[in-house]
């Protein structure tokens, strides 16, 4: 008999064996899918355990409810686009969730692993935005991974280091996407799931994570391909700084707010700690740790050293607007000219000579493409460059341009729903026919992509990988998706020369 929950109809709970005892979900009876939530892939993070590598999960005894999502990462209220259907918020929040429509374990499907954004200080697993129903439609077995945010997530102190088996601090988010990824790899074939077909995606600072993910050894061998939706670590936003930096920025804090050892920092509640680094959430980020991170990711995807997977990655067409980079007011060409001027100095005029206009709405338009070219799309570009080359697989491009109802651009974060076929689940646009036409096309891409390393399949738009041929080509996915030739190439390499050179 069906129960409802969450006001959905469900059919009898199911139950999986994983290594550390038995789950039991629900099954959507329209659908088929199960769907198992709140999953612990660690320990708890608390205590002794906070800011330590995540450690095992304890096994169980008995039949685990897996029907709820855990809590979310301890994290500051910023970003108001964020839903959360978590249990509350806690230290306590390394858990995953899974969908699968696998009738057993014997299915063998290929498995999405995605990692939201949020900056590494906000997020969630939960978000319906990232909901893995969608895809198990698609045949994928989906999840979605909490990991560590913020101070709990990302913290160096030399205590830290000095105590670490790995002489490493820091990344402790970082960390816990690698756990997961390897608890998936142990448990996914519970669910269906083929372990040899792990494919890691994420948005924003979950792009940033693939990207990361790719480069540490800790889980490059485990994945067998990747998707990156604006964002990765080889810009300006959210870059790596040395441990002993990141270690000296840590001793400053603890010293501030009267809690110097790391003892004292630990008899902190979660609540005090949060509160205490609320001034400047962002104040804690990446680190070359030397164990997660060996070395910069520059010089790792340089070398050859990163996955040799395929990659699907792109951005939007909006990243930031052009007030970003104007502040408020009327756009003119002489207000563009004095905010380069003031960004780059002596290089300036290099960059008005790529980034030009003369009308109000050309001058728009390349203060747009800067703001976004600097916030994340460089960055994302960079990626791609290095990956075709060093990677020895296909990358595929796109470049995501459909504006929400009522919207004037492609802005951030706003591809989620139409890639992960999620538009439904949030009720504050008017969808229409044509952004369920872009919604479709985008997720058959990503979802022939899981499963074969390759968007490309019956009823799509072909599209070029993006490091094969003379010609760079990618996807412009709107209404009317299509391949286009690289534009504005002359704008990526410079402002790569500048990032090189400091500037």
């Amino acid at each position: 008999m069906a129960a409802t929950i969450g006001g959905a109809a469900v059919a009898d709970s199911t139950r999986v064996k994983v290594a550390e005892g038995e789950l039991e979900g629900l099954a959507d009876s329209a659908s088929g899918i199960r769907s198992f939530r709140g999953i612990p892939f660690a320990a708890p993070p608390v205590g002794e355990l906070r800011w330590k590598a995540p450690q095992p999960a304890k096994r169980w005894k008995g039949v685990r409810k897996a029907d709820a999502f855990g809590p979310r990462a301890m994290q500051p209220p910023i970003f108001g686009d964020m839903v959360f259907r978590s249990n509350g918020m806690s230290e306590d929040c390394l858990y995953l969730n899974v969908w699968t429509p696998a009738k057993s374990g014997r299915d063998r499907l290929p498995v999405l692993v995605y990692f939201y954004g949020g900056g590494f200080v906000a997020g969630d697993g939960s978000e319906p935005r990232y909901d893995g129903e969608a895809m198990a439609r698609k045949g994928i077995v989906a999840v979605t991974v909490n990991y560590r945010l913020g101070i709990f997530g990302f913290f160096a102190h030399p205590e830290l280091t000095r105590e670490s088996p790995n002489h490493a601090s820091g990344n402790y988010g970082l960390l816990d996407q690698a756990a997961a990824i390897q608890w998936v790899r142990k448990n996914i074939a519970a669910f269906g799931g083929d372990p040899a077909k792990i494919t890691i995606g994420g948005e924003s600072a979950g792009s940033f994570s693939v990207s990361l993910q790719m480069a540490s050894p800790l889980a490059r061998g485990l994945i067998a391909g990747a998707i990156g939706e604006s964002g990765a670590i080889f810009g300006r936003t959210l870059a790596a700084t040395t441990r002993e930096d990141a270690e000296k920025n840590g001793a400053a804090f603890a010293n501030q707010i009267g809690a110097p050892s790391l003892a004292a920092l630990r008899a902190l509640t979660a609540e005090k700690l949060l509160d205490a680094a609320k001034a400047n959430p962002f104040r804690f980020g990446i680190t070359v740790d030397g164990y997660f991170l060996p070395k910069p990711a520059l010089d790792i995807y340089s070398a050859g050293e990163q996955a040799h997977v395929p990659l699907l990655a792109g951005w939007n067409a909006s990243e930031q607007p052009a007030q970003a980079l104007l502040g408020p007011g009327p756009v003119t060409s002489e207000g563009f000219a004095k905010a380069v001027r003031n960004l780059y100095g002596t290089n300036a005029e290099a960059v008005l000579s790529v980034y030009r206009g003369s009308t109000a709405d050309e001058v728009k338009e390349a203060a747009t493409a800067l703001a976004s070219d600097r916030f994340i799309a460089f960055g994302t570009w960079k990626w791609v460059e290095l990956q075709g080359k060093t990677g020895g697989k296909p990358v595929w491009r796109y470049h995501f341009a459909r504006p929400r109802p009522g919207e004037t651009g492609a802005f951030h974060a706003v591809e989620i729903e139409y890639a992960l076929g999620n538009l439904d689940r949030n009720k504050v646009y008017a969808w229409i026919e044509s952004d369920r036409k872009v919604s479709a096309t985008m997720r058959e891409y990503f979802a022939n992509f899981i499963k074969r390393g390759d968007p490309n399949g019956p009823g799509l738009p072909e599209w070029p990988a993006a490091n094969h041929g003379s010609e760079v080509r990618l996807m412009r996915i709107d209404v009317d998706s299509r391949t286009e030739a690289e534009a504005h190439r002359d704008r990526y390499l410079l402002l790569e020369k500048l990032q090189a050179a400091g500037k």
